[in-house]
């Protein structure tokens, strides 16, 4: 997919909130803007976290976000509870958004299952023989385009096992 947009949890999402944002303005929600305000940041947070976690264009960042937005979906439900409870809303109209609420959670877990059970990592891990031409990294002397960098990792790691003493002897030209 190539916009977040296109997903049907994030759809599910929208349809939600859509349907919650009709009675935010009107009725007895208008006597509580703190409960309204909460419910709208909720709401905005799932958008966003979906989002920015497809933009990061991993799986695995993609998932985390997706269920921080799902948590979101939950925590907007337990807000309408509390909305139920003080009379904010009756128990049918309750009924039908807290439905909408578990479907969108269901898509938003059957999503973040499937993101962590691909194979696929991201679009950030696309392999660089895939770029346009203009965009893949020069060829370099030591056989493929990534061995500088298996050689960077190398040295770190052995870099990193060293000891302030192994650093003298170094200094000092002994071994």
């Amino acid at each position: 997919m190539d916009d977040f947009t296109q997903f049907d949890a994030f759809e599910r999402c929208r349809e939600y909130a859509r349907c919650i944002a009709e009675h935010l303005s009107r009725g007895a929600f208008s006597k509580d803007p703190v409960l309204t305000n909460a419910l709208r940041k909720t709401l905005l947070s799932a958008y966003s976290n979906f989002g920015e976690g497809f933009e990061r264009d991993g799986n695995r960042e993609f998932a985390q976000f997706v269920a921080i937005a799902k948590g979101s979906i939950g925590e907007t439900r337990a807000q309408l509870i509390y909305a139920l409870d003080f009379g904010y809303l009756k128990p049918e109209t309750f009924s039908d958004l807290d439905q909408l609420g578990k479907t969108a959670t269901k898509c938003l877990g059957g999503l973040i299952r499937y993101l962590n059970s691909s194979n696929l990592r991201g679009r950030k891990f696309k392999q660089r023989n895939h770029l346009p031409n203009e965009h893949k990294p020069p060829e370099h002397s030591h056989g493929t385009p990534n061995a500088p960098f298996q050689d960077c990792e190398r040295r770190t790691m052995n870099d990193a096992q060293r000891t302030p003493n192994d650093e003298r002897q170094t200094a000092n030209g002994e071994r």
